[in-house]
């Protein structure tokens, strides 16, 4: 559960932002509203939470994206669109590929590559926006949704068909299930490369945005190429209990 901002979490930013405050406030809205949407979660958090964090009053969010939907809807513009434009760049180029093992690791690295893009240039946004992008898929709210279709459907759409045009043989619906375990491993290497440092003992540096991209497109086009299941064979597993009369809790 996202706990919501109290008064003495914020209160230090807003310090902060009265005295550094930017002069483009609209800026200034936007980057305080990416913080506590990235920390608490988007049900969470007020337009007033967001005007304070910002140091501007809340006539000014209003005056500016008219409501907090129009405000989320905003920060995903500016971050996805130049992610997306280059994911669709690398992607034509990979779709040109001949063979087929390099055009799929073409293809899945240039979903991958674009994501570790620093924060800087807001072509993926970096740690935070992909922390806001984890707390956003998980939330549940109907508006969240449609904005994440509305920002990320056509280009999902174009690279699984892409990879399906190299894996005919492999159901859509089964490379629609392994992309959607591509998206959860890009979440979670990007936002917690330290679990990786600590599990290998330090042999392995989960900050190296270099090796990161080659182990995740190895793993994904192995996954990609795994055989499709047969569902004619699969039958219903029977849940820990069944059928001796108990409840499960």
């Amino acid at each position: 559960m996202v706990r919501k901002p109290a008064k003495s979490d914020v209160k230090p930013d807003v310090k902060a932002a009265a005295s550094t405050r930017k002069p483009n406030m609209r800026e200034a809205i936007l980057a305080a509203a990416e913080e506590l949407f990235s920390t608490y979660g988007f049900n969470a958090v007020s337009v007033r939470d967001i005007a304070q964090a910002a140091g501007a009053n809340p006539g000014s969010v209003t005056y500016h994206f008219k409501t907090k939907d129009g405000l989320l809807l905003e920060i995903y513009r500016r971050h996805c669109g130049p992610m997306n434009r280059r994911r669709s760049e690398l992607l034509a180029a990979a779709r040109r590929v001949r063979d087929v093992q390099d055009r799929l690791e073409a293809i899945v690295r240039a979903y991958v590559l674009p994501a570790f893009t620093s924060g800087s240039d807001l072509a993926g946004g970096g740690t935070r926006f992909t922390r806001l992008r984890a707390i956003m898929s998980a939330e549940g709210n109907e508006v969240v949704r449609k904005i994440i279709a509305q920002t990320f459907d056509d280009t999902s759409h174009a690279f699984i068909d892409a990879i399906h045009e190299s894996l005919p043989h492999i159901p859509r619906t089964d490379l629609v299930w392994r992309s959607h375990f591509l998206l959860g491993a890009l979440y979670y290497t990007l936002v917690t490369p330290e679990r990786v440092s600590r599990l290998s003992r330090g042999g392995a540096d989960g900050t190296d945005a270099g090796h990161a991209i080659e182990e995740l497109v190895r793993a994904t086009v192995a996954a990609l190429q795994a055989a499709p299941l047969d569902q004619g064979t699969l039958a219903p597993r029977k849940a820990p209990g069944a059928g001796a009369g108990r409840a499960l809790t």
